[in-house]
C-alpha cells in the first residue's frame, strides 16, 4: 500500500499529509514534485497551500500541469483521491469535481475549528463515521465558498455527493455557522463515482487527540481501507 503526496510551488501542507500516514497511521507514503510521475500509487492526496499563490484563482494554475493527467488516471482506474482546501480547489478547477470555490463571504483569511456533519457514510473517505456524526476539523482559507448552480446542486443531493457540511455543535445546519458563504454550507464532495473526494477542513490538522481533535484520522483511514479492498490491476497509459 503506496501513497502519494502531490507537492506544487506552494504546498505548505504536504508534510503535515506525510506525517500522518507515515508515523500515525504507518503505511508508506511519498511526497511527489509535480514535474514527476505517479507510477505505483495505490491513492493520492492533493494537499492544502497556496499553490503557485494562487495567481488567477486558487488552485487553477496547479489544475492544468501534467501531474494532473496522472490523477485523472488514476481516478478513472478507481483510485482513491483526496484533495484537502487548496487541493479541493484544484479538483474543482481540473473538472474533476463539479462546482467551484470562490472568495469567501467575508473576503478575508479564514483559520478556525468547525463542527461537520457526516452526510453519506457509504464512501471511501468516511467508512469509520456514521450517517449523521458530528465532527470536528479546523478549516485555514480565504476561497473556500463553494458555489454550484441549481441543476448540479440537485445532483449533488439525489446522487449522495454531498459528503460534509458544516454545522453547530449539535449537527444543526445553520446560516451563522456557514464559515465562508458556501451553498447549503457544503464542506466536502464526491465525484459522480464517489472516489474522489474535495473538502475545506483539513483532516490531517485534526489526527491527534493532542491537536483537539483526531476525526480527520477516520478519514484517511477509510480512504486506506479502501484502497486496500479494490483490484490491484495495473493503470495503464492513455
Amino acid at each position: 500500500m503506496k501513497f502519494a503526496i502531490i507537492q506544487f510551488g506552494g504546498s505548505n501542507c504536504d508534510y503535515d499529509v506525510e506525517y500522518v500516514l507515515t508515523e500515525i497511521i504507518g503505511i508508506d507514503a511519498s511526497i511527489v514534485w509535480y514535474k514527476e510521475r505517479l507510477n505505483g500509487y495505490d491513492g493520492v492526496v492533493i494537499p492544502g497551500g497556496f499553490s503557485y499563490g494562487d495567481y488567477l484563482r486558487a488552485g487553477a494554475i496547479a489544475a492544468r500541469t501534467e501531474i494532473m493527467q496522472d490523477v485523472r488516471r488514476m481516478a478513472r482506474y478507481g483510485r482513491p483521491v483526496l484533495g484537502i482546501c487548496n487541493g479541493f480547489q484544484i479538483l474543482t478547477e481540473s473538472g474533476l469535481l463539479p462546482g467551484a470555490l470562490m472568495l469567501n463571504n467575508y473576503p478575508k483569511f479564514i483559520c478556525r475549528w468547525t463542527h461537520l456533519r457526516v452526510e453519506n457514510d457509504a464512501t471511501p473517505f468516511t467508512g469509520r463515521f456514521k450517517k449523521g456524526d458530528v465532527i470536528q476539523m479546523p478549516i485555514a482559507h480565504k476561497e473556500g465558498n463553494y458555489y454550484a448552480d441549481n441543476q448540479t446542486l440537485q445532483r449533488l443531493k439525489e446522487r449522495g455527493m454531498i459528503v460534509l457540511r458544516y454545522t453547530d455543535e449539535k449537527g444543526e445546519v445553520r446560516e451563522d455557522v456557514n464559515p465562508n458563504g458556501s451553498v447549503e454550507n457544503i464542506a466536502g464532495i464526491l465525484n459522480e463515482h464517489g472516489n474522489v473526494l474535495g473538502l475545506m477542513p483539513h483532516p490531517e490538522r485534526a489526527s491527534e487527540e493532542i491537536l483537539g481533535s483526531a476525526d480527520g484520522l477516520n478519514i484517511f483511514n477509510s480512504m486506506i481501507e479502501y484502497a486496500e479492498g479494490i483490484a490491484t490491476d495495473e493503470i495503464g497509459e492513455d
